[in-house]
């Protein structure tokens, strides 16, 4: 790393940091996120990835499903929900989620991701039928479902505990937790954007049971909005405090905020600058994860492509149709084919490996 007198100081304290393997601190990452000096954050990181990775970069072939769009939640960030009867609510049997997979379906398919909205006027039994109906007719396909705001509503809903919750959702055929419910993890942001879901501590509390239990599974961070540079290093020093603990996580998905209209201006939207940062920063910062993910869906595919130098090592999947960003106003497209997210890697300069839900390789390209 270039460590010329130009460098600022706190700049290159934090060169020497990262390059002797020394953790950075808060005050370190709320100093990134003020700097301009975005190639050198860029190169950091990338090196850092590089050392993790080396030039390999993950995805998988996967099919977003949405059960229920019927939420009991006011999440002020949110458009996907509906109240009941609401035009355009829904809440599909288990069967016809498999109706639905097989008209879409092909065999390429290795992880269904699945989320939705709290919906209270089913019981807990439903969920883990929907789950369950999916194993029985897809018994080669991973499971990756619910975050963990959705197993505290269904620890409400069932008068269960987390763990056997999360238990009976297992023994149905569910493999890992998806990483959404996060948002910002600070009480005065959720407070302020109404999260009507799982605390921080809840959700901090759901992901340490489950890690306990033998179920690893993601996290991600909803950043944008009205949330702090402070919040967002603090967000991420509780989730690496967590990983130290456990190491459950399998990757780190920052998620830009989507406006609720394709048609807000660019004031409505995160920069590209504050999108290379944050995945820069997540990669400096939670030096106990493999992975960072770019999130083409709510980023683009270019600044995906991009961010692969800037220390991010996974571009998700192929997802063939993504819902809930799409709701609230992301301009990007709904999914990608294998042989474009391959392009997309190529292009960096990057070996695409395709992957399993739990980081095995497939196929390198």
């Amino acid at each position: 790393m270039n460590t010329k007198i130009s460098l600022e100081k706190p700049m290159v304290e934090i060169i020497e940091k990262v390059e002797n393997g020394q953790r950075l601190t808060k005050e370190d990452g709320i100093y990134l996120y003020q700097s301009s000096d975005l190639l050198t954050i860029g190169q950091l990181a990338d090196k850092v990835n590089f050392k993790k990775n080396n030039n390999l970069v993950y995805f998988i072939q996967n099919m977003t499903l949405y059960f229920t769009n019927v939420c009991e939640a006011k999440c002020a960030f949110c458009n996907f929900k509906k109240e009941p009867g609401e035009q355009g609510a829904y809440t599909l049997s288990g069967e016809e989620m498999v109706e639905y997979v097989n008209q879409n379906f092909n065999p390429q398919i290795r992880e269904f991701h699945i989320t939705g909205g709290h919906n209270p006027n089913v019981p807990f039994s439903y969920y883990v039928e929907c789950i369950k109906s999916l194993k029985k007719a897809f018994p080669g396909v991973s499971i990756k479902a619910h975050t963990a705001a959705e197993i505290e509503f269904f620890s409400r809903l069932s008068g269960l505990s987390y763990a056997s919750v999360l238990k009976t959702l297992m023994e149905a055929g569910l493999d890992t937790l998806t990483g959404g419910g996060a948002e910002i993890l600070s009480e005065r942001y959720r407070k302020k954007m109404g999260v009507g879901k799982a605390t921080t501590e809840q959700w901090l509390e759901i992901q340490e049971v489950a890690h306990n239990i033998g179920l690893r599974t993601h996290a991600t961070m909803l950043y944008g909005s009205i949330e702090t540079i402070e919040e967002r290093i603090e967000h991420m020093i509780q989730l690496r405090e967590l990983q130290d603990k456990t190491n459950g996580f399998y990757v780190f998905i920052p998620l830009a905020v989507q406006p609720k209209s394709t048609k807000a201006g660019i004031k409505r939207r995160t920069s590209a600058i504050e999108d290379l940062k944050t995945i820069a920063i997540s990669r400096l910062m939670l030096d106990n994860f493999k992975h960072i993910k770019a999130y083409f869906i709510n980023i683009g595919t270019q600044l995906a492509q991009l961010s692969l130098t800037f220390g991010a090592s996974d571009v998700h999947g192929t997802l063939v149709q993504e819902r809930i960003s799409h709701a609230a106003g992301a301009l990007t497209p709904a999914g990608l084919t294998r042989d474009e997210l391959i392009h997309l890697v190529k292009g960096a300069n990057r070996t695409p490996v395709e992957r399993d839900t739990f980081y095995n390789e497939i196929t390198r390209f």
